[in-house]
């Protein structure tokens, strides 16, 4: 089966965000992605990665995990990922990174749990977290 076409879409206005340089990483992150798959993959025509505010986020986190608040990032199995722009921004500040280095991870971690990654209980996250560092520095490269 032939790649998936990955697609970056702003849907937020309240951060200035270079569409253009997230679509060209996520071009190089999906098939870096897609050589970690783990159980339960499954195949995709196409994935769309949304920039959102912390307001959709918000919904979207409340609606589909029964969580209040907003989160990083989430993932629907059928192809979406929502990254949330504000707290990239809050997190960037936190963890003295840049919203772009934030966002890269964030768009990596939804691919990995497009892939089949899960990252429920901490050697799972740990797991995750040192493949998702190595991905975001090598389609960044």
């Amino acid at each position: 089966m032939k790649r998936p076409c990955i697609t970056v879409h702003n849907r937020q206005r309240q951060l200035s965000i270079y569409r253009r340089a997230l679509q060209a990483f996520a071009e190089q992150a999906l098939p870096l992605c897609l050589q970690k798959t783990a159980s339960g993959v499954k195949k995709f025509s196409e994935i769309n990665v949304i920039l959102v505010s912390d307001r959709r986020m918000s919904q979207l986190h409340r609606c589909f995990m029964g969580i209040d608040g907003p989160t990083d990032v989430i993932t629907f199995q059928h192809g979406d990922i929502f990254l949330g722009v504000e707290t990239a921004k809050r997190q960037a500040k936190i963890y003295q990174t840049s919203v772009r280095h934030e966002l890269r991870l964030y768009l990596v971690h939804g691919l990995l749990h497009l892939v089949g990654y899960d990252d429920h209980g901490m050697q799972a996250r740990k797991r995750m977290e040192r493949i998702q560092e190595r991905i975001v520095a090598m389609a960044a490269a």
